[in-house]
């Protein structure tokens, strides 16, 4: 059984030392400065699954341990002499398994650093039996931290001088991990980002200040993942830099009459040039992280002949993130950038949007109950001959739809917007795996048919045999087309719809 106390400010190490002289005799079996670094996901995955990851650096260890966030228990380490980093292919064993299996495909990122001087500490009886282990971390920045390492058929005795101790020199239980005290000396927290919109509206707020907080909180997003994106640390800061940008541009077209019309047609433009400059590294990141998929689609004969393709794959987006980081870091995309936030932090424009001063709830209502009856539209026309297109324009819909319900969630009664926005999901994974194989395709047909770049006939012949097993997957992601709509359009969502947003008809 571990204890963990935090010692009260100003405690000097000799002090602890003398006080814990009269329970027993102790031995300073190590003193040693050590470096600690936490690591985690940019968005926090190994502790919202409560994990703490840390790498330890001292003259005598150097290790990679994961931790019980809430017991501070060690349940798996490393031994490597080497910090991570996003390329760090850890050897096999329960730390690997573990990363793997909560990061997937992101990395994992320093978060802050701790020095301390450590201090490991022996307390033994009158017969040198040993009763009680202790490390004490003294921090500059940070109160002491004293764990207790309890010995088999002691516990008792380790009780008795933590009371001691709390009573004597004020130490107390610590009730919260060392990560959190350390962030907060940089005004940070952990969970401090998140891709999720978390956006509470007034629902008699006015529409073009509501509008200013949505486009706001999709900037810091866009803002918080450019510099993961043009040092491409992993693919999810492109992703979440993207959905930011789609939202947003969402939000400009359905949001018409918020901001003044030459106001929002500079920033349309803008956002729909970041959508297109971001949109090819962003599908080869996919091609990439599908390509273990491609091979076990094709018999095994044809494995090794598919390898020049994932070399042009790395190439191409080798290219195209240099091209995509030299455009973020343009004058174009930072002038654009620092007006948009001006623009938010503005009190007023020359001219009033006509519908600046309508309240959110009443445009709420509207943009979202006109944008699903388009839906109910576009979706009945579809039938068994209709083109790829037809389905694409519908699919393009559907995200103006989910993301007018994510922007206004909040105006709404809890379990009746979830249940909504989870039935329309269902209806765009069918429209987005039929898109998916579709784009797929055409792009590994490029490939195959690209004479500058040209593949060994092997590899074409194994790209020709990867098509046809995607065109059979495409055509099964159609049957479950007319299914998946129908499920969305049934009465009751339809009852349900209609008793939420038709109320300003």
């Amino acid at each position: 059984m571990d204890l963990r106390y935090e010692l009260p400010v100003g405690l000097a190490v000799d002090k602890l030392m003398e006080s814990l002289g009269r329970f027993a005799d102790v031995q300073l079996v190590l003193q040693e400065y050590c470096l600690r670094t936490y690591y985690d996901s940019f968005d926090w995955r190994l502790y919202q699954n409560g994990i703490l990851c840390e790498f330890n650096r001292s003259k005598t260890t150097s290790d990679l341990v994961l931790k019980n966030l809430q017991n501070g228990r060690l349940f798996a380490t490393l031994e490597t002499s080497e910090a991570p980093s996003r390329n760090s292919r850890f050897k096999a064993g329960k730390v690997r398994t573990t990363l793997e299996s909560y990061l997937e495909q992101r990395a994992l990122l320093p978060v802050c650093t701790l020095e301390y001087e450590a201090y490991h500490l022996l307390l033994r009886n009158q017969d040198q039996q040993i009763i009680l282990r202790l490390l004490l971390e003294d921090y500059d920045l940070l109160n002491g931290q004293l764990s207790f390492q309890t010995v088999r058929g002691f516990l008792k005795t380790a009780e008795q001088i933590a009371t001691a101790l709390t009573e004597e020199l004020g130490i107390r239980v610590l009730d919260r991990p060392v990560l959190e005290l350390a962030l907060g000396l940089e005004g940070r927290k952990p969970n401090d980002y998140s891709s999720k919109l978390k956006i509470v509206l007034d629902p008699v707020m006015r529409s073009d200040l509501a509008g200013k907080l949505i486009f706001s909180t999709l900037l810091k997003t866009i803002k918080a993942n450019e510099q993961g994106v043009i040092a491409d640390l992993d693919a999810e800061f492109l992703h979440d830099f993207r959905v930011a940008v789609r939202r947003t541009r969402t939000g400009l077209s359905q949001l018409k009459g918020v901001l003044p019309s030459d106001v929002n047609s500079y920033f349309t433009d803008f956002f729909s040039w970041l959508g297109q400059v971001t949109t090819p590294t962003r599908d080869l990141d996919v091609y990439l992280a599908k390509f273990e998929t491609y091979k076990q689609q094709l018999p095994a004969d044809l494995h090794a002949d598919l390898e020049p393709f994932l070399t042009l794959l790395r190439d191409k987006k080798l290219k195209n993130q240099q091209d995509l980081a030299d455009k973020l870091r343009s004058p174009k995309f930072r002038k654009a950038l620092v007006e948009w936030e001006q623009c938010l932090k503005s009190q007023a424009y020359p001219k009033l949007a006509k519908m600046s001063h309508m309240d959110i709830k009443t445009l709420a209502d509207r943009r979202i109950w006109k944008t699903y009856r388009r839906i109910l539209e576009e979706g009945g026309a579809i039938t068994i001959h209709s083109a790829p297109g037809d389905l694409h324009e519908l699919r393009k819909t559907c995200k103006k739809l989910r993301y007018l319900m994510e922007f206004f969630q909040s105006l709404y009664p809890k379990l009746q917007i979830k249940k909504l926005i989870t039935q329309l999901k269902g209806l765009q994974d069918v429209l987005g795996d039929f898109q998916d194989f579709e784009v797929q395709m055409d792009f590994i047909d490029q490939c195959a048919k690209d004479t500058e770049n040209a593949l060994p006939s092997p590899t074409i012949n194994a790209l020709d045999e990867l098509i046809r097993q995607l065109a059979a997957q495409k055509a099964r992601a159609r049957k479950h087309y007319q299914p998946a709509f129908e499920e969305f359009a049934m009465t009751k969502n339809h009852a349900l719809f209609k008793s939420l947003f038709a109320t300003h008809r």
